[in-house]
């Protein structure tokens, strides 16, 4: 039975979206152009939007790009506006996981909350799957150190091994009088 077309759809935005997450100083950011697209407004817009409800955006909801930044990131995409005309005039913004919901209700309309949801949820996605890969990464970094312990124990018996083997041989047992009386009888006098 093919999947559902709702769930189609939903793993292609899932995907849409998730391309569009950066990092940009150590955090998963989207860039204010991609929100825009998402959320069927113009960038001008999204930010004028931003603007007029600034006490939402605080640093760490969002920031905007430093100059050497914004030359990377054209540098990475390949974007560039040829012949001096069109593209952008300003550094993008960048807004994290909160600046996002912060956005959808600065723009207040149906679709900014359903894109906002879906966004935020691809964020949790993507948090939980490095969560995965970390518990994962732990769990195998305990693996090696017990393996390099049992190796240390195993290498311990096979010295000992070793040792026994090359150790001078005694008569296994207790002398007899016998035994004394052929060891003296042997012994040259």
């Amino acid at each position: 039975m093919p999947p559902a077309k709702s769930a189609v759809l939903e793993s292609a935005a899932d995907q849409l979206i998730e391309s569009r997450i950066l990092l940009i100083r150590g955090q998963k950011v989207m860039l204010d152009s991609d929100l825009a697209s998402l959320y069927s407004v113009t960038t001008g817009n999204l930010n004028k939007a931003v603007q007029r409800n600034l006490k939402r955006f605080p640093r760490d909801f969002m920031f905007q790009l430093s100059a050497d930044e914004f030359k990377s990131l054209i540098f990475h995409f390949g974007r560039s506006n040829k012949g001096g005309r069109g593209g952008r005039r300003h550094a993008p913004y960048a807004f994290t996981e909160h600046g996002v919901v912060m956005l959808a209700s600065a723009l207040d309309s149906d679709r900014a909350v359903e894109a906002s949801l879906a966004i935020v949820r691809t964020f949790i996605r993507l948090r939980q799957l490095l969560a995965t890969h970390e518990e994962l990464a732990r769990r195998l970094e305990l693996l090696e150190w017990r393996q390099a312990e049992q190796d240390g124990r195993v290498q311990y018996v096979f010295e000992t091994i070793q040792h026994l083997i090359e150790a001078p041989k005694h008569p296994i047992g207790f002398p007899t009088p016998a035994s004394s009386l052929l060891t003296r009888a042997a012994a040259p006098e």
